[in-house]
């Protein structure tokens, strides 16, 4: 996958003034930051507008990985220690920070998509979600007309998934018209759209890392850890 990105914008990638956002306690690392996409097609726009926004995340600063769902099983007919679910929840674990880019089939973001999203893990330890605090962005391609209901539909999951979804957001219609016969997104307004998105979704990573903890935390979880803790010293003591 080629880095260099359209020249007009490689000028005028936005510098990110990571002092003014990040935590004092930051561990110090790149923002590590994974994409998913939602086809399985040679030609699959998903999968090219995800590596667009890799090339962007990384000359923004980020450390970027991108998981292949090939091969991965539909959620539920196999067991978590399955290879390609262990690589797709141990990247999950790594990650800060998410990007999801699906095509829009009937009228909705693919199965591909959805099962992998399906298959990150709903809790670690307790009722933590090992999605929450993290920051996701939301990407679509459709074949026809300029549509939303992919990217509504995953922020609803990542939402559900506790994850700090940005409000900026892509969608490109006809996507086989705009990528060019090498795979690329040319200079023009989707593509200077995806570097708005990742400048965002940075941002924000820089933003929430580091205080993720005491932003996503819930009196409701607070409440019943005292109670599990109350619990098995009640038990002991008895």
């Amino acid at each position: 996958m080629s880095s260099e990105l359209p020249a007009l914008q490689a000028d005028q990638l936005p510098q990110i003034d990571v002092d003014m956002l990040r935590a004092t306690n930051d561990p110090g690392h790149k923002p590590r930051i994974l994409l998913l996409y939602g086809s399985l097609r040679a030609q699959s726009y998903s999968r090219r507008a995800a590596e667009e926004a890799a090339r962007i995340l990384e000359l923004l600063g980020c450390e970027t990985r991108m998981f292949d769902p090939a091969g991965l099983p539909l959620p539920d007919s196999v067991d978590a220690d399955h290879p390609k679910v262990a690589e797709l929840r141990a990247l999950s674990v790594w990650s800060e920070g998410m990007v999801w880019s699906s095509p829009e089939r009937h009228g909705a973001m693919t199965g591909i998509m959805k099962t992998q999203i399906d298959w990150l893990p709903l809790s670690l330890q307790g009722g933590i979600r090992p999605t929450q605090g993290k920051t996701l962005a939301v990407m679509q391609v459709s074949g026809g007309s300029q549509s939303f209901n992919a990217v509504n539909q995953m922020r609803i999951l990542g939402r559900w998934m506790r994850m700090v979804t940005i409000p900026n957001q892509s969608s490109i219609p006809k996507a086989w018209l705009e990528f060019d016969g090498e795979g690329r997104l040319p200079e023009g307004p989707f593509y200077a759209r995806i570097v708005d998105v990742m400048e965002e979704l940075v941002k924000f990573t820089w933003l929430v890392r580091g205080r993720s903890d005491y932003l996503t935390d819930r009196y409701s979880e607070r409440v019943e850890s005292a109670a599990e803790v109350h619990k098995r010293v009640s038990s002991k003591s008895g």
